[in-house]
């Protein structure tokens, strides 16, 4: 056989692979989960033990990353904990959604969130949110809101902080410290039985430390206790993908840093208190991700790894880009 039939026909395999390939991979479910757990900055996370976080930026990567929008711009951001967590959910900084404090006193819900997202592109993606703050849910995401997009949470498990019979308040903030506990470990066992698409875990405990003790060994067994569980969800995550055969993102950031001196307060433009970090299990990871991304990066790198179509306007109003391909 003449040597360019050969070749042709070799090309000819090699494009039926790839597209054979490029079937196969997009009939996997693709499916995210992203973690924020609260107030640690990357240069006190870079010298605890997290073999947990260790695990799956070995997977994946570890960078460093920012809050607070452009200094001195038209983007810049309180570094509050509320602001942080709407940057993320919804790829803009506080100019658009405008979300200013944790008092959340008027969202501007036309910059869509990620879950709306989620359901505009398929209402039948099963969506979870666990987190230790109820507001995250009722507020920020506005499920159940019409101005919101209505109901978007098929499943939540919140609101333990305002039942005081059960978690009685402390000024130690043990029962932040419960409460984590049993929303990760929740979060586990549902991630791992039903295989949400797209879920949300909050965990606020290493703040509630850093406020009390700033930069502290009370700190660094807080963010101990975090990667523990947070292992409860990468173990979740890894035994559905072995059963399964799903394609499982995680993300993991803190949503603001703290002060340059004790380390017990935040909210301004320092650099210590704009500092964050990204820890992902992603190997898509393009050059954006080492080029230290916003948390505004986080909703578009999601979006990109499962595949979610936006509506173009929507699309149009993004700060951030992703850092995957």
């Amino acid at each position: 056989m003449p040597i360019y039939r050969i070749t042709r026909l070799l090309a000819l395999a090699f494009i039926l692979t790839s597209q054979l390939t490029a079937c196969a991979e997009s009939s996997v479910p693709h499916k995210a989960v992203f973690i924020i757990v609260d107030g640690i900055p990357p240069d006190v996370l870079e010298v605890v033990d997290t073999p947990v976080l260790d695990a799956i930026s070995a997977v994946g990567g570890y960078a460093h990353a920012y809050v607070g929008g452009q200094r001195g711009g038209p983007t810049e951001s309180p570094t509050i904990s509320a602001v942080g967590y709407n940057s993320l959910l919804t790829g803009t900084w506080a100019n658009k959604h405008n979300v200013w404090g944790n008092d959340i006193k008027a969202p501007n819900y036309a910059y869509w969130d990620i879950f709306r997202v989620a359901k505009t592109h398929d209402p039948d993606l099963q969506t979870a949110i666990f987190s230790t703050w109820l507001d995250n849910r009722t507020k920020l995401v506005g499920d159940g809101l019409p101005e919101a997009g209505g109901t978007k949470i098929d499943y939540a498990f919140d609101g333990f902080e305002v039942d005081e019979d059960r978690f009685p308040h402390d000024d130690s903030a043990q029962y932040i410290r419960d409460i984590d506990e049993l929303v990760s470990t929740e979060a586990g066992r549902y991630i791992s039985a039903e295989g949400p698409d797209l879920t949300w875990i909050y965990l606020q405990y290493t703040d509630d430390v850093g406020h009390s003790f700033g930069d502290s060994p009370q700190q660094v067994e807080a963010i101990k206790l975090m990667d523990v569980q947070v292992g409860r969800v990468w173990d979740a995550i890894r035994k559905r993908e072995a059963e399964t055969g799903e394609s499982w993102l995680i993300v993991i950031t803190t949503d603001h840093g703290r002060d340059a001196g004790e380390g017990k307060e935040h909210g301004g433009q320092t650099d210590r208190e704009r500092a964050t970090w990204i820890v992902t299990n992603s190997t898509n990871l393009n050059d954006h991700f080492d080029d230290t991304p916003g948390v505004v990066d986080i909703l578009p790198s999601i979006v990109t790894h499962m595949g979610l179509i936006m509506p173009a306007a929507v699309e149009a109003q993004l700060d951030g880009i992703s850092f995957i391909d």
